[in-house]
C-alpha cells in the first residue's frame, strides 16, 4: 500500500526551498526599493517626471510581456535554467542600476531588472509544484508571504541606509538575494544532471509537473469573448495598479499632500506593502473555503474608495489610516489566484485563463504610474491622480457581479456559443 502522507519538506529538496525562498524575496524587494530615495537619487541624478512615470510603469509593462513569452521559453531550457538566467541578469541590472550616472541609465537598469524579474514570476509556481507536489498549499502560503515581506521591508530600510551609506548602496544592496539565489538552482541542476527531471524519484515518475503549459491560440481567443475571463483581468488590474502605482509615487505625494518626512514617507510605503501580507493568508481562505467573494470585493471597494477620499481630502488628519486603507484592495490579487482555479474546468482553461488574467491585468496596470506623472505634471497637484486611483476601484463593482456567478469559463462559453469547450 502506498504511504500517501506528506514528504519532509526538507529531506532532499532543501536545495529546491532555499532557491524558492531567495528568488521570491527577490521578486519584489526590487520594486519597492527604488520609491523612498527619490530625494536621495534627484539630488545627485535629474530625474524628469516623465521619466520617473516610466520607471514606475516598468514592472507592469515587463510582467505583462513575459508573461506571455516565458512559457516558450521554459519549453527550450527548463524551470531551473530561466530560473538561474533571472536571478543573473536581476543581480547584474541591480548592480547598473545603482551605478547609474543619468536618468536613462536608470531608466535601462530598472526595465532590464523588471524584465528578469518578470520571467521570475512565471517560474516561480510551476517551481514550488514541480519540487513541492505534496507541500503546494504550503509553499505557496510561504511564496505569498515573502512577496509581502520583500514589499515592505525595502522601504523601511532604504532611507536610513541611503542616509548612513548613500543612495547607491541603499538601491545596490537588494542584488546580493538575487545572487544568492543563483547558486540553490546551479547546485540543484548539477545534482539532478539536467534542468527537466525534478527530484530524484520523489515527483511522479515521467511527468512534467513542473512545466508551463503554454495555452493555444485557440483558447485564449475564445477567453477575449467571455466577461468572465475580463473580469478577473480587470479584478488583476485594479490590484496590480494600486501597488505598481502606490510604490512609484506614494512617497513623494505624502511628502507634499501629507507634509511627513522622506523617512517617514518610506515607513509608510512600508507598511502599505505589509497590508499584503495578511491579506495573503486570509483572502485564500476566504475564496477558497467560504466562498465569500462579494465580501472581498466589497471590503477592496470601501477601504480603497476612502484610503484616496482621505488622502484628497484630508491628507494630514488621519495620514496612517488612509496608507492602510489604500493598501486593503491588494487582497484582490490573493484572490484572484484562488479564482483562477475555481472558474476553470479544465486544465487547459486553467493555464488560458492564468495567462490572459495576468497578462491583461499587468497591461493596463502599467498605464497607472506613468498616469500619475502625466496628471502631475498637467494639473501640479496629486488631487487628480488620486482621484484617478479612486475611480479604478469603482470597476471592482461590475467586475464583483460578474466573478461572484458561480460557474467557469468553459461553462460560459458552451451557454454563449452552444459549442462544447
Amino acid at each position: 500500500m502506498t504511504d500517501a502522507r506528506p514528504l519532509s519538506l526538507w529531506r532532499g529538496r532543501l536545495l529546491a526551498f532555499t532557491g524558492i525562498v531567495l528568488v521570491a524575496f527577490s521578486l519584489r524587494s526590487a520594486v519597492a526599493s527604488l520609491s523612498p530615495i527619490l530625494a536621495e537619487v534627484e539630488a545627485d541624478v535629474a530625474v524628469p517626471a516623465w521619466i520617473l512615470g516610466l520607471i514606475g510603469a516598468a514592472p507592469p509593462v515587463c510582467f505583462a510581456i513575459f508573461g506571455i513569452v516565458t512559457p516558450a521559453l521554459e519549453r527550450r531550457f527548463g524551470l531551473e535554467r530561466l530560473a538561474v538566467a533571472s536571478m543573473v541578469v536581476a543581480t547584474a541590472a541591480m548592480v547598473g542600476r545603482a551605478l547609474a550616472s543619468d536618468a536613462l541609465a536608470l531608466l535601462v537598469g530598472t526595465a532590464v531588472l523588471f524584465a528578469a524579474i518578470g520571467v521570475g514570476n512565471v517560474v516561480l509556481p510551476p517551481l514550488i509544484k514541480k519540487y513541492f507536489p505534496d507541500r503546494v498549499g504550503t509553499m505557496t502560503a510561504l511564496y505569498s508571504s515573502l512577496l509581502a515581506v520583500a514589499a515592505f521591508v525595502p522601504p523601511l530600510v532604504a532611507v536610513p541606509v541611503a542616509d548612513a551609506a548613500g543612495w547607491r548602496f541603499s538601491l545596490g544592496m537588494w542584488a546580493v538575494f538575487a545572487l544568492a539565489a543563483i547558486f540553490p538552482w546551479v547546485a540543484q541542476l548539477v545534482r539532478d544532471g539536467r534542468g527537466t527531471r525534478g527530484l530524484q524519484g520523489q515527483a511522479a515518475a515521467g511527468t512534467q509537473a513542473g512545466d508551463v503549459d503554454e495555452p493555444t491560440p485557440r483558447v485564449l481567443g475564445r477567453l477575449t469573448r467571455l466577461p468572465l475571463a475580463w473580469a478577473l483581468a480587470v479584478s488583476f488590474a485594479i490590484s496590480s495598479a494600486s501597488v505598481y502605482a502606490s510604490f512609484a509615487w506614494l512617497p513623494i505625494v505624502l511628502v507634499d499632500v501629507a507634509g511627513v518626512s522622506h523617512a517617514a514617507a518610506g515607513a509608510l510605503l512600508s507598511l502599505f506593502g505589509a497590508m499584503g501580507l495578511p491579506w495573503s493568508i486570509l483572502v485564500p481562505i476566504a475564496v477558497a473555503r467560504w466562498n465569500r467573494v462579494g465580501t472581498v470585493y466589497a471590503v477592496a471597494l470601501v477601504a480603497g474608495v476612502t484610503g484616496v477620499l482621505g488622502l484628497v481630502l484630508a491628507p494630514t488628519a488621519a495620514t496612517v489610516l488612509w496608507v492602510v486603507l489604500l493598501g486593503v484592495p491588494q487582497g484582490l490579487f490573493p484572490g484572484v489566484l484562488v479564482l483562477i482555479q475555481r472558474r476553470s474546468r479544465t486544465h487547459e482553461g486553467a493555464v488560458a485563463l492564468s495567462g490572459f488574467t495576468q497578462s491583461v491585468g499587468y497591461a493596463i496596470a502599467a498605464i497607472f504610474p506613468l498616469a500619475f506623472a502625466v496628471l502631475h505634471e498637467t494639473t501640479g497637484g496629486w488631487t487628480a491622480p488620486l482621484l484617478l486611483l479612486g475611480a479604478l476601484f469603482l470597476f471592482t463593482i461590475p467586475t464583483a457581479y460578474v466573478v461572484t456567478r458561480t460557474r467557469t469559463i468553459e461553462e460560459e462559453w458552451e451557454k454563449r456559443t452552444g459549442r462544447v469547450w
